[in-house]
């Protein structure tokens, strides 16, 4: 495999800023209204369509509103409404151990901090990121998931596929006030041009200065 080609600074902010201006209203697009739901989202979002996360918490929050709801249900009240969720059961797990943890540690409160954050059940760092970012309005970090991963290791913005080198990355070539914006923009364009397997080349913003790292084949 060849080593990867990764964009000097300047060309990489260039970089960030056209993606910035091609994508003005990127945003997280799960539906939430409370930090709760934001973390009940983000736990069922892992490996599955954010669409498809939305058809089924728009009734599971109508039954389910508070930490103490979901601390006392079993697996499979919460399967009957996340059943077409990819990995089902272990999510459920997930949301009710949280929950439990959320109950008796934070008064039925989700935690605002990451160090607290990561030590619930189906929460790691990029979860983790996202609540913080949407739930709270902080950002501590840039949240790296399949998408951020794969745009920013074709474009150069990041030479390794790992998740926390490819936030580091980022980190250091974004200014921290679009912290919180810029892995939507990333994703944004991962959906619409960059995608896995081919991306869409003749129809990118940025072509000219992609390094096309891991690309054999384009549109």
């Amino acid at each position: 495999m060849d080593k990867p080609r990764l964009l000097e600074e300047r060309p990489a902010r260039e970089v960030i800023e056209k993606l910035k201006n091609e994508y003005p209203d990127a945003r997280e697009i799960l539906n939430f209204s409370n930090p709760l739901e934001m973390m009940v989202s983000i736990i069922l979002a892992a490996r599955s369509k954010d669409e498809a996360v939305n058809a089924c918490t728009a009734e599971l929050f109508k039954r389910y509103r508070t930490a103490k709801d979901y601390a006392s249900a079993k697996p499979e009240d919460i399967l009957k409404y996340i059943h077409g969720i990819m990995f089902a059961s272990n999510k459920a797990k997930s949301i009710i151990g949280s929950c439990r943890i959320i109950e008796d540690k934070y008064g039925g409160r989700v935690p605002s901090e990451m160090s607290k954050l990561v030590e619930l059940p189906g929460i790691g760092r990029k979860s983790a990121n996202t609540i913080l970012i949407n739930a709270f309005g902080k950002a501590e970090g840039i949240p790296a998931d399949t998408h951020v991963i794969r745009v920013s290791y074709r474009l150069g913005l990041a030479d390794s596929q790992q998740p926390d080198e490819v936030e580091a990355s980022l980190m250091k070539l974004v200014d921290k006030k679009d912290w919180g914006r810029i892995a939507y923009v990333i994703k944004f364009h991962g959906r619409a041009v960059c995608r896995a397997p081919i991306p869409i080349c003749s129809k990118c913003a940025v072509a000219s200065s992609c390094q096309k790292n891991g690309v054999s084949n384009s549109k």
